[in-house]
C-alpha cells in the first residue's frame, strides 16, 4: 500500500496488549485492523474493547490485505515462530523483547525478512521516549565531556506480585536479564553505541514462586532462570557500565548514571519514556534539572516509527538488528555468568550496529503525516 495509515495488527492479546491498543489506537498515521491470539476468545475480546473490526486465530489475521505490520507479543518462546510466519504472510514485524529466544533465530530471522524485503523491528521502544532521547541529546552536546562509564541497576522482588500469570517470566527467555534488560542496554548502545565485550556473574534466590494476585494467587511455579545478574560491560566505543539485573531485592532501584570528563548525568528509568534527567558539573554541589523533549506516548512508539519509515522509505530506529545486538549482548551476559569466564560478541554472523540517531526535536505522534 503505497499511502495514508498503515495497517497493524496485534498478535497475542496477554497482558500488555491493552497498552499497544490504547496507544496506537491514538496515533493517526496506524490503524489496528486485527487482533489474533491462540485463545480466539481472548482476541475477540481485546477487539471489542478497542473497537478493532477483525479478531480470531494467528492465520485469520495473517491473512487479512489491510495488515501491513503485524505486532508480535506472543511470550519469547513463540517469537521467532510467529514472526518467520508473519514474514512468510508478507507482513512486516515489530516484535515484543526479548527479540528471539536465541541468537541464532534472531538472525535466521533477519536473513527471512531482508529476503524478502520487509522491515523487522523489535522493542523495547522507551529509548525514543522523551527521557532517554533527552539524555542521548545531552550527551552528544557535550554536556558531560568524554563518556567514561555508567552504573545501571533495576532491583525488585520479581513481577509475581503484581502480574496474574508470572510463571513465563521465569523460563528460558525470561528472568531480570532478558525482561528487563532490553531496556537498560537498549538504552546504553543508544547512548555510547554497540556493547563489545561483557563480563558477568549472577545466581538465583529461589527455586520456586508463587503467584501473588488474580486467579492463579498462591499457585507455585519453578525458576528455571537466574534470578541475580551483574555484568560488566565494554562498549566499542571505549565506555565501560556495570549492570545490575535483579528480581531478589527488597531494594527497589531502577537507575542509570553517567560519568564524563566534565560531569555526570543522572538518566531516567529506561522503562518509561519521561524523565527526570538531572546533570551534575564537575566542581559543583548541585543537581541541575535538564529540560525533557520528546515524546511521551507510550508503548508503541517504536511501531509508529517504523509505519513512518516504511512509508518514507527510510530506516527505522527500533530495528532488528539494533534488537538482535542486545539479544546477543545479553546472551554473551549468560553465557558469562554460567561459565565464569568474559565473552567478546562475536561479529561474523551480525556486525556490531551504530547507535541509533535521534528522533528529530518535535517528531509528534499525534500529526498525521502519512
Amino acid at each position: 500500500m503505497s499511502g495514508g495509515p498503515v495497517g497493524v495488527a496485534i498478535v497475542g492479546a496477554g497482558n500488555i496488549s491493552g497498552q499497544y491498543l490504547r496507544t496506537l489506537g491514538s496515533f493517526p498515521d496506524v490503524r489496528v485492523v486485527g487482533v489474533g491470539d491462540l485463545d480466539e476468545e481472548r482476541a475477540r475480546a481485546a477487539a471489542a474493547e478497542h473497537g478493532v473490526p477483525v479478531a480470531g486465530d494467528v492465520d485469520t489475521v495473517l491473512a487479512v490485505p489491510e495488515v501491513e505490520i503485524v505486532v508480535n507479543l506472543t511470550v519469547p518462546v513463540a517469537h521467532a515462530q510467529v514472526a518467520t510466519a508473519a514474514l512468510r504472510a508478507g507482513k512486516h514485524v515489530y516484535g515484543e523483547k526479548p527479540f528471539t529466544a536465541t541468537p541464532a533465530e534472531g538472525e535466521k530471522l533477519l536473513a527471512e525478512a531482508a529476503e524478502r524485503g520487509l522491515l523487522l523491528g523489535g522493542a523495547p521502544d522507551t529509548f525514543l521516549g522523551a527521557g532517554i532521547q533527552s539524555a542521548v541529546r545531552a550527551v552528544r552536546a557535550g554536556r558531560i565531556g568524554t563518556p567514561i562509564g555508567a552504573a545501571t541497576a533495576t532491583q525488585s522482588l520479581g513481577p509475581e506480585g503484581w502480574h496474574p500469570d508470572p510463571a513465563f517470566f521465569y523460563q528460558p527467555g525470561g528472568g531480570p536479564l532478558f525482561d528487563i534488560g532490553p531496556y537498560y542496554l537498549t538504552a546504553l548502545v543508544a547512548l555510547f553505541g554497540p556493547v563489545a565485550g561483557v563480563f558477568a556473574g549472577g545466581g538465583r534466590g529461589r527455586a520456586v514462586r508463587s503467584v501473588g494476585s488474580g486467579p492463579k494467587a498462591g499457585q507455585e511455579f519453578p525458576v528455571d532462570v537466574p534470578t541475580h545478574v551483574q555484568a560488566l560491560l565494554e562498549f566499542a566505543s571505549g565506555v565501560t557500565a556495570t549492570s545490575v539485573f535483579s528480581f531478589d531485592s527488597s531494594i527497589h532501584r531502577t537507575s542509570i548514571e553517567l560519568t564524563g570528563s566534565e560531569g555526570s548525568l543522572a538518566v531516567p528509568d529506561p522503562n518509561t519514556f519521561d524523565g527526570p534527567l538531572r546533570l551534575l558539573p564537575n566542581g559543583e554541589e548541585e543537581w541541575a534539572e535538564l529540560p525533557i523533549e520528546g515524546s511521551t506516548a507510550g508503548r508503541g512508539i517504536g511501531v509508529l516509527e517504523m509505519a513512518r519509515a516504511l512509508r518514507g522509505g527510510v530506516p527505522h530506529r527500533a530495528s532488528g538488528a539494533l534488537a538482535l545486538h542486545v539479544l546477543r549482548a545479553m546472551s554473551a551476559i549468560a553465557e558469562s555468568a554460567e561459565s565464569g569466564e568474559p565473552r567478546r560478541l562475536d561479529t561474523a554472523g551480525a556486525p556490531l550496529p551504530a547507535a541509533p540517531e535521534p528522533l528529530p526535536l518535535g517528531w509528534d505522534p499525534y500529526a498525521a503525516q502519512l
